[in-house]
């Protein structure tokens, strides 16, 4: 799990969720517009949430952030 990057996360997401879509299309469920945009917010609120939140370093050290405000004054 330490060498999954955001965007392979990201593409997994995707494809799953065009999976189960073809899947359900494909055993016959109804798609309205209602329940289309709804399918599209579920699918596109968790990559965002993961590409906002996903760290892409370390953590700051407190060694750093003290010289970093000696620095500032």
């Amino acid at each position: 799990m330490k060498e999954m990057t955001r965007s392979r996360l990201i593409g997994i997401w995707f494809s799953a969720v065009i999976v189960v879509v073809v899947a359900a299309v494909a055993f016959g469920a109804a798609v309205t517009i209602g329940t289309g945009a709804l399918l599209a917010a579920m699918c596109l609120v968790p990559p965002v949430l993961v590409w906002m939140l996903w760290r892409t370093g370390s953590p700051p050290t407190i060694a750093e952030v003290i010289h970093d405000a000696e620095q500032r004054s």
